[in-house]
């Protein structure tokens, strides 16, 4: 079914269109969860969540892009029970390693919401991807968005790790300076 059509059995609030949206984009969401859950448990639970957020959220709201919307989600509620206790016992490290690696400008006296909205700052990162090479980008999406290993970014473009890892250095150090001269930072 296109993600048109699913779309508007949601807006007509048909049943199936949970089932019709779990039958095409399982697979994909799993991913996303299990990539920063690391437990099967966790990972089924962030997809029945994801299911509810989709039936709660269409409508009013009517995604342009279906998978991208359904990762978004997926994303959200995963990293929200990494934060919980329980599941960082079960070893969500990777996740960890990533948080340290962008803390240094992600941290500041005030919060995001009380500096700049949330979308100003979406909008800036966006930019700044936009203008890096394409395999600069799709490696820090991997590692950020994805939650990859350094490891498994390296296999899948046959980089060596420590290439993987200057890569991404060079990288959070130019988007660092972006959002500093933004005043995001």
């Amino acid at each position: 079914m296109e993600d048109h059509q699913i779309i508007e059995l949601f807006r007509q609030r048909e049943e199936n269109a949970v089932a019709e949206t779990e039958q095409k984009y399982t697979a994909y969401c799993r991913s996303v969860a299990a990539r920063i859950l690391n437990s099967a448990e966790d990972t089924d639970e962030a997809l029945n969540d994801t299911w509810l957020a989709a039936w709660n959220n269409i409508p009013p709201h009517e995604p342009e892009c279906l998978k991208t919307f359904l990762g978004r989600l997926t994303r959200n509620i995963s990293l929200n029970k990494a934060r919980s206790e329980k599941a960082l016992k079960r070893g969500s490290a990777e996740m960890r390693v990533v948080f340290e690696e962008i803390e240094d400008w992600l941290a500041s006296g005030q919060s995001v919401e009380q500096e700049i909205s949330e979308q100003e700052l979406a909008d800036s990162i966006n930019a700044f991807l936009a203008g890096i090479p394409e395999t600069e980008r799709s490696v820090f999406v991997r590692r950020y968005w994805y939650m990859q290993s350094v490891s498994e970014i390296a296999s899948h473009y046959g980089f060596s790790e420590s290439k993987v890892k200057s890569m991404l250095f060079r990288i959070r150090k130019k988007l660092y300076a972006k959002l500093k001269k933004e005043n995001f930072v």
